[in-house]
């Protein structure tokens, strides 16, 4: 570690601060552009399913409960 800070020590600081982030980018860019397209996919996909379960859930309630209150016995 203390190779690495000695390297950049003599550097101007829009190369340590500007210029190596941007080839980082460049070079990891799809790779991160995946690893966010996959996690927004994953929590949008999460959401769909709550959003469907809930649904489910409140029009087997609405339906059961009007049936319910017409007749007592259920089944």
């Amino acid at each position: 570690m203390t190779a690495i800070k000695d390297m950049l020590a003599g550097l101007p600081w829009w190369v340590k601060w500007v210029a190596i982030p941007v080839i980082a980018v460049a070079v990891f860019g799809g790779m991160i552009a995946s690893a966010v397209f996959f996690l927004v996919n994953v929590l949008f996909k999460v959401l769909l399913f709550v959003a469907l379960v809930g649904g489910l859930v409140y029009v087997v309630r609405k339906v059961t409960g009007k049936s319910s209150s017409s007749s007592s016995s259920g089944w």
